[in-house]
Parts: C-alpha cells; sequence; structure tokens
C-alpha cells in the first residue's frame, strides 16, 4: 500500500478479524444476559439446574456460574466475574457488564483499522488512570466507626432480593466482620464465619449467634440427653462400632455359642470404647462422618445415653477445623489418645426448637477462638439459598473495607466523574490514543445508562443530566433510583467499597485486553 502510516489502513487477513469478532459477541451476549439484573431495580433469573433445583438469584457470579457457556471468550467472562467474587466479593454484575460495553467501544475502532495492540495498550493505561481519579474521590474510613460499614452493607443488599430485609442482615454482616479484626489486620479470612441455613421461620429470624450453632441435630433415638451445662466437648475422627475388615467378608458359625461369643466382644468392644470416653470426663461427644463404616451404631448410642453423654453425628470432614477452633476441642484420632486436655469446655449445648426447625448452639465458651455463627432463616429453600448469597456478599463489603479502607459514592457518580476526568484528559493526548482514551471515557457510562433502564426511567435524559451536575461541580450527583431523579448519592447513604469499583475496572479491562490481543483459535485433539 501507497499510504506511509500503516495504522491507518491496518488491514489484515480476513481470519483474525473474524476470530476477533466472534470472540467479542460471544463475550458481549453474557454481558448482555446479565445487564438485566444490575442495581436496586434489576430483574431476579430464575436458573434450574441439571438436578432439577431452582436457583433464583441476582447475583452476577452466581448466574454466570450456572450458565451453560460454550464459547471460550465467553468462558472468559464468567472467570472474570469470579475472580471479581474472589477480590471484591461484590459488584460481579457490574464488571461484566462493563467489560461487555468496552468490547464494544474496541470493535467499533477495530472495525475503523486500528491495530488492536494500540487499543488494548490505551485501555490499559486509561484503567491505571480510571483507577487514580477514583482513588481521589474517595473517603477514607475507620472500621470503628460502625455507621459507614453498616451503609455499605446495606447498599450492598439493596440490590438484591433480600432487600426488605436489609435492616436484619446489614448489622449481622457488620458484627460478623468485627468481630474477626484485630487493629492490625489487613484481610479477614471468610471461611471464619459460619452460616447455618435451616429451612422454617422467616428471613427476620436470622441471628448472629453468640458462640457456635451446628448443621447436626442431637441423636436422641436411644434416649440420651438434648441438654448439657457445663459442657466439656469432644471432637473424634474415629468409629465407636466393632471394627470390620475393608473387604467383603463373610463368617460361617457353625455352634450358638460362638455367636453369642462374637456379640458378646462386640458389646464389650463399644463398652470399653464408651467408658474411656466417659473417665475422660466428656460429656458433648462429636463424631466425624465416616464413610466404610458406621460412625457410631445402636448398642454405642445405648451406652452412651445411659452414661448421660449428648452425642452428634455426621460432622463433616471440613467443618473439623472450624469446630475445633471454636469450641477449643482438639480433634482427636485414637481412643488411646482421648484424654481431658483435648476436650473443650462450655457453659451450655442445648438443643432448641425454633420456628420448627431443630438448632444446637453452644454457648459461653471458654476460651473462644475468633470465629462468628450466623444462624439464617428463611421459609423455603430458594429464599434462603439467596439470603445466604446475599448475606456473602454483604460480609465480603465490609471486608473489603478491611482491606481498603476508603468508600466512594455508588449510584453510577463515580464512573460518571471518571468519564468526565478522562474525556478531558484525553483531549491533551495525540493520534489515536486520544481516540482509543475517549472511546474508554465514553464505554463508562454504560453503568449509569444501565441502572437508569433498569429502573424505568429514560437513560438519555437520565445520563445528560448526570453528566451536566458533574459538570457543574457536583462529584457526587447519582441516579437516586427509588426516587428516579438524580440527587446527592452520599445524602441519600448510597456507598460502596473504593476495592469493589477499582477492581472491576482493573478486572474487565484486563481481560478485554486479553481478547483484543486474540487472534487466532485453534481446537487441540
Amino acid at each position: 500500500m501507497a499510504n506511509s502510516n500503516s495504522n491507518a489502513a491496518f488491514n489484515d487477513k480476513g481470519k483474525p478479524m473474524e476470530v476477533r469478532l466472534s470472540n467479542m459477541t460471544a463475550a458481549k451476549a453474557v454481558s448482555d444476559a446479565v445487564r438485566t439484573s444490575l442495581g436496586p431495580k434489576g430483574m431476579d433469573k430464575m436458573i434450574q439446574t441439571a438436578q432439577g433445583e431452582v436457583v433464583v438469584t441476582n447475583d452476577g457470579a452466581t448466574i454466570l456460574k450456572h450458565m451453560a457457556v460454550l464459547h471460550p471468550a465467553a468462558k472468559m467472562l464468567v472467570d472474570l466475574s469470579a475472580a471479581q467474587d474472589v477480590e471484591a466479593g461484590d459488584g460481579t454484575t457490574s464488571v461484566v457488564v462493563l467489560a461487555g460495553s468496552l468490547l464494544g467501544a474496541a470493535e467499533k475502532m477495530l472495525s475503523k483499522g486500528m491495530h488492536p495492540t494500540i487499543i488494548a495498550e490505551s485501555f490499559l493505561k486509561a484503567s491505571a488512570r480510571a483507577v487514580k481519579f477514583l482513588e481521589e474521590i474517595s473517603t477514607p474510613v475507620d472500621l470503628k466507626d460502625k455507621g459507614s460499614l453498616l451503609r455499605a452493607a446495606s447498599t450492598s443488599l439493596n440490590s438484591k432480593i433480600v432487600s426488605q430485609y436489609s435492616s436484619t442482615l446489614a448489622p449481622i454482616a457488620v458484627s460478623a466482620v468485627s468481630r474477626l479484626v484485630t487493629p492490625s489486620s489487613s484481610d479477614v479470612d471468610l471461611r471464619d464465619i459460619r452460616i447455618v441455613k435451616k429451612v422454617g421461620g422467616t428471613i427476620e429470624d436470622t441471628e448472629l449467634v453468640e458462640g457456635v450453632v451446628l448443621n447436626q441435630t442431637v441423636v436422641t433415638s436411644a434416649g440420651g440427653p438434648a441438654r448439657m451445662e457445663k459442657a466439656k466437648i469432644g471432637l473424634i475422627q474415629f468409629q465407636i462400632s466393632p471394627p470390620k475388615p475393608d473387604m467383603d467378608h463373610q463368617i460361617a458359625v457353625n455352634d450358638y455359642r460362638q455367636l453369642d461369643k462374637i456379640l458378646k466382644e462386640e458389646r464389650q468392644y463399644v463398652l470399653n470404647i464408651c467408658k474411656k470416653i466417659s473417665r475422660a470426663g466428656c460429656n458433648v461427644l462429636l463424631i466425624q462422618k465416616s464413610i466404610l463404616r458406621d460412625a457410631v451404631n445402636d448398642i454405642a448410642l445405648h451406652f452412651l445415653s445411659k452414661l448421660k453423654i449428648v452425642v452428634l453425628k455426621d460432622i463433616e470432614r471440613d467443618e473439623i477445623e472450624f469446630l475445633s477452633k471454636s469450641t477449643g476441642a482438639r480433634p482427636i484420632a485414637d481412643i488411646d489418645a482421648f484424654t481431658p486436655d483435648k476436650l473443650g469446655h462450655a457453659e451450655l449445648v442445648e438443643e432448641t426448637q425454633q420456628a420448627g426447625a431443630r438448632i444446637v448452639k453452644v454457648s459461653g465458651v471458654k476460651n473462644p477462638g475468633r470465629t462468628v455463627s450466623v444462624l439464617c432463616m428463611g421459609s423455603n429453600s430458594v429464599v434462603l439459598e439467596e439470603t445466604d448469597r446475599s448475606l456473602h456478599d454483604a460480609l465480603c463489603v465490609v471486608r473489603c473495607l478491611v482491606k481498603k479502607r476508603a468508600l466512594i459514592a455508588g449510584g453510577g457518580a463515580p464512573e460518571i466523574h471518571v468519564s468526565r476526568l478522562l474525556s478531558q484528559y484525553a483531549l491533551t493526548l495525540k493520534g489515536m490514543e486520544a481516540y482509543c482514551f475517549q472511546a474508554y471515557a465514553d464505554a463508562l457510562e454504560i453503568i449509569p445508562t444501565t441502572l437508569a433502564e433498569n429502573a424505568g426511567l429514560n437513560p438519555i435524559a437520565i445520563v445528560t443530566e448526570l453528566r451536566n451536575r458533574h459538570a457543574r461541580g457536583e462529584k457526587n450527583a447519582g441516579i437516586n433510583v427509588r426516587k428516579g431523579l438524580i440527587s446527592n448519592i452520599l445524602e441519600e447513604d448510597v456507598v460502596q467499597p473504593l476495592l469493589v469499583s477499582t477492581s472491576a475496572v482493573e478486572l474487565a479491562t484486563e481481560t478485554v485486553a486479553l481478547l483484543l490481543k486474540v487472534d487466532d483459535y485453534h481446537l487441540t485433539r
């Protein structure tokens, strides 16, 4: 070609362009699928899993996790929302919507013949700039200031199905995380917060429990006690039942005296174990689930109930660590190692009936670890699962504030603000880069546009008005979805952690840059 500036007419073979377009179309389809569920007025998706159970949710990560996505580029967006879920825990929908919008902008520039690498690099520069602008408008927050933590948690809950219960759930999330935080900690391990789900009652019955709540119920079939004061808790990983080999075996008994002897031996074996447990002073026994043989058989239950020991069986393997941390009971793998120093101490272990569900609570633990239990109630399993997901999002929001202690406004305000500053910055650049920055700035407006669309407002009018307000210097003007107009969003208490927005911008841009650089697609055998 005669044109010396080969950039302007970047026309390579047709195939890479086809691959890029197919990638973009697939990724944009995924982003459009979750777009309607963004924001407080977003719609919910009903998903039927392969097992036939129904999930109703508007959490971006959950929707995408259940979607049967085949196209590799679309899978990248699913991973993107999962990454946002791990990093920030909230904003999983907005990150996918943002990525879709950026891809749309990139597509327009590609069709004008710009080189994909230039677009990708400019986008990454723009995202670094955007993060800097976001940090400038954030307000630092102190973890002792419960008010701002509560506001952030309720903002997160407001976009969920359970939004009318945010006054119940937000304080639970805040106090759960605050218990785990030490002044020096920079992160909170959410595995130390145990959410126990029980069907029964309503969402309002959800509570934060002092002590530990167990998923299991007390075994009362042999008439053992269901309540124990001054409890000494033993956590065992062995079985209280006659030993048997790993293979199938048959014993031929031709004499009833031998049969009698076998039964006697079995009883004696089980009785010895039970006596040793009782001798160590244990009166509450938690038994790990066993696969090869019964964790505890009827004879054992009979002896244990005679010895007045509360029995809970089928403790899952992954709960052992949590229970040992919270009650101070160390797991015991062999009966000979069962000594009093390995027991946990608590004031009371009891099973109560609460709104039709049986619940075991351990309260007054002597030296509790840094763990929290939340008892989550709901009238049916669909509501219960969604409450659990919403509560998890709220916990993540509070965790974000521990990681990066700053808040910014919500309601589309930061996006418009950053978009304006980027447009101004683009004017100072030359050539292709200026064009890319401008496109990036326009792409950010998808968030306020979608918020307005989902709330049934006129997106063009609202976003124009929003830009106008920001140009006049109202940095915190955002879309007030409840009233359907533009107002100072901080006065409405709509705030989100800085980490949610910055990580959304960074992750979305990285994914788009990655997709832009792909120019071919091969299947391996």
